[in-house]
């Protein structure tokens, strides 16, 4: 390890400089190349682009190709339903992760620990597992004979069951000051006062950072809605790509795999201020 006194000597702070600026510029090409690569491929011809995979950024001229993949293809139905599922989606997951970890880490009754076990324990098990179980649920609601399939609430109501987020929530919340929510108390507030005037405000980052993660889940999520939105109408973009990758140009279909990265991309670049700088404030309240 070095010392700060030898970071600082002519002939260590350059090479490092050097070495740290190398190692940046690879994961910035490792993570923008492809990106900027498939905005580029998007703009050529599918000729020049199959030819010379590596010449697309020298003829980026087809901006035609953004308004056929709308035009040709119904992208914007496609882009609608996937907005409704992962708003949805973030909806109900935070519902459900804010009244899970309150009830385990604030109110804390005798099994709590239990409940916190036990939602632990479900992180351990593959997805696949609970997909026949899950599937078969959906189809008929607890043997109701109410089926959710061809309803967004066959992907809203299972991403509620998100046992990382009630555990991401929950240490949030053990974190809080106990003294808040025992003053709120002494004034004669209620669970339900304490957790919307209290909790709510002070838990707006880590609520963020699951809605945004859950958000960008049912974004890129096919498996799942491939199985219970059989509908074409209901289809969100993800299930939607095979199909548009055979029935269009191969520029075209990179248009639409623009389109369709450049959402959730968006809203993380649009929502980190905020969520950081509410990350801050709720630091400053704990101190």
């Amino acid at each position: 390890m070095l010392t700060p006194a030898e970071r600082r000597r002519r002939g260590v702070a350059v090479p490092l400089f050097v070495v740290h600026a190398l190692v940046l510029v690879g994961l910035a090409v490792a993570g923008l190349g492809p990106l900027l690569w498939l905005v580029a491929a998007s703009l050529g011809e599918t000729g020049d682009v199959l030819a010379d995979p590596l010449g697309v950024f020298a003829r980026m001229t087809e901006w035609q190709h953004y308004v056929d993949a709308f035009r040709g293809v119904d992208t914007a139905r496609l882009l609608g339903n996937t907005l409704v599922l992962a708003a949805g989606s973030a909806a109900v997951t935070v519902v459900v992760a804010l009244s899970a970890g309150y009830v385990i880490a604030i109110m804390r009754p005798r099994w709590a620990p239990i409940f916190s076990a036990a939602v632990l324990a479900t992180i351990f098990l593959p997805a696949i597992v609970s997909f026949v179980p899950l599937y078969l649920t959906v189809v008929d609601l607890f043997g109701t004979g109410v089926s959710l399939q061809n309803t967004y609430w066959a992907v809203w109501l299972p991403a509620a069951a998100n046992a990382f987020a009630v555990l991401l929530v929950t240490g949030f919340l053990r974190g809080l000051p106990r003294e808040l929510i025992e003053a709120a108390q002494i004034d004669g507030a209620g669970p339900l006062r304490i957790m919307w005037s209290v909790v709510l405000p002070l838990a707006r980052p880590i609520l963020g950072v699951v809605a945004l993660l859950a958000a960008i889940g049912a974004w890129k999520d096919y498996l799942w809605p491939s199985l219970v939105l059989t509908d074409p109408k209901l289809r969100p973009i993800s299930v939607a790509l095979p199909m548009l990758e055979r029935t269009n140009e191969l520029t075209t279909f990179f248009a639409i795999l623009v389109v369709a990265a450049v959402v959730p991309i968006a809203l993380f670049l649009v929502f980190q201020r905020p969520l950081l700088a509410n990350a801050g404030f709720s630091a400053g309240m704990k101190d």
